[in-house]
């Protein structure tokens, strides 16, 4: 096991140039620095039932532990993995149909940006800075990687359907939603300045704040968050959730997602059906018979597999992918920032429940990376999370995404990979940074 996390500064002897260069060298070109010893097969051993299972466990990488640079980036891309799908969904919500139906190339520009701000902004999780001259930290100095919130997606979608009818956005004679930039212009500047609520909570003591947001009150909170999504994704199961699912007689949305659309269908169709049936049945074989690598990218696999199928039997449309840029980055497309009065406390609600959601997830993060889960570390771990997610929001919305939150799902692939080396959670951020993709 490597050195202890300490609070405060770094009382070790400072290295040199020479110390640092010697890293690098042995990292990078030595075989130990590169791949080690790991046994690599244990990542991609599918859990076969009535087979005899191997004993020898892998072994676990600390904190700060020496780790192969291979093993990092095979672990680092895991991660990417496993958070790729949540950070993707909202902005593909928030720009689509349901949302403020903004164009293509709206919609492709936002994905790629997502990936990216994520990337950054999980670095700033993980590397934990020390506020000079004070007892304060920004981020965890954990593998705590962050991602679009799913808790905006609520708050927007009803935020915009008011914008719709009052007349702040335009509709179509037929009723269609025209696109409306300046309501998500509205959307993200009002969380840049309501995410100085989650700041201030983030200076409050980690005792207090428990005693404050008990999980009798955030536990039934994020539940109903997810409730709705889990609506959301029935009805696109059933073929979207847009003006097809009203099943209209006649006009463009008579077929689902539009008349237009290849291999177009009336909602709730069989096909539609059972193609999202092979996705879930899917994700529950990998979850159930996968290797670690399957069964932390279940989501992504499931997705792929109903993706091969969509195209062998004429579901796809290419012209967005093929028309996409090759690269995108931050500020390609604009948004003019306002504040919209109604979204204020809603919004701000939204970021205590990030900030209560940011406790949980840090606390599980200690737990499966064998650090403490009490005491006065885990406590600045606690602040430094809080603070680093409330500014991420910030951030954020300055970057043209809706907030970030810290993500749960990969305190699973810390578990089933044994691995909580930071190392390859800066894998995993220059992964998502590089990774260009586009949605149609």
């Amino acid at each position: 096991m490597g050195e202890a996390d300490q609070i405060g500064p770094n009382i070790g002897p400072k290295q040199t140039l020479a110390d640092r260069a010697n890293r690098v060298r042995k990292a990078f070109f030595t075989k130990e620095g590169l791949i080690g010893n790991y046994d690599y097969a244990f990542l991609f051993r599918p859990n076969i039932p009535f087979l005899k299972k191997a004993r020898r466990a892998s072994p676990f990488f600390g904190l700060h532990d020496s780790m192969p640079v291979f093993l990092a980036l095979l672990l680092g891309f895991q991660h990417a993995l496993a958070m790729l799908a949540g950070v993707m969904t909202p902005p593909i919500i928030l720009s689509g149909q349901g949302g403020v139906n903004l164009d293509t190339d709206y919609q492709q520009y936002l994905v790629s940006t997502s990936l990216i701000v994520c990337g950054i902004l999980s670095s700033i999780q993980i590397t934990r800075f020390h506020i000079w001259k004070t007892p304060y930290f920004i981020g965890t100095g954990l593998i705590s990687v962050v991602g679009t919130s799913f808790a905006i997606i609520p708050v927007a979608t009803g935020a915009f359907n008011q914008m719709y009818a009052n007349g702040f956005c335009q509709l179509a004679e037929d009723g269609t939603r025209l696109p409306c930039p300046d309501a998500y212009g509205a959307l993200i500047g009002t969380c840049a300045i309501c995410a100085l609520t989650e700041v201030a909570i983030a200076f409050m003591p980690p005792k207090l704040l428990k005693k404050i947001f008990p999980p009798i009150v955030t536990g039934p909170t994020v539940m109903l968050i997810g409730v709705h999504l889990i609506e959301t994704g029935f009805m696109n199961w059933a073929g979207g959730n847009g003006l097809c699912a009203a099943k209209p007689d006649d006009g463009f949305f008579r077929l689902c997602p539009n008349i237009a659309a290849p291999h177009a269908l009336v909602w709730g169709s069989a096909e539609f059906i059972g193609l999202g049936f092979l996705v879930f049945v899917t994700i529950i074989l990998c979850e159930r018979f996968g290797s670690p690598i399957m069964k932390s990218t279940s989501v992504i696999l499931g997705l792929l597999t109903g993706c091969i199928v969509a195209a062998a039997t004429g579901y796809f449309d290419d012209s967005g992918i093929t028309s996409a840029p090759v690269a995108s980055f931050i500020w390609v497309k604009t948004f003019h920032l306002s504040l919209y009065g109604p979204l204020v406390l809603p919004i701000m609600t939204v970021f205590i429940i990030c900030a209560c959601e940011a406790v949980g997830d840090v606390t599980a993060t200690c737990d499966v990376s064998r650090l403490e889960v009490s005491g006065p570390e885990f406590e600045s771990r606690i602040q430094g999370g809080v603070l680093a997610d409330g500014l991420n929001g910030m951030i954020a919305a300055l970057c043209t995404i809706t907030p970030m939150s810290t993500f749960a799902q990969n305190n699973g692939v810390i578990a089933l990979t044994r691995c909580a080396n930071r190392k390859a959670g800066y894998c995993c951020c220059c992964k998502s940074r590089s990774r260009r993709l586009s949605h149609e």
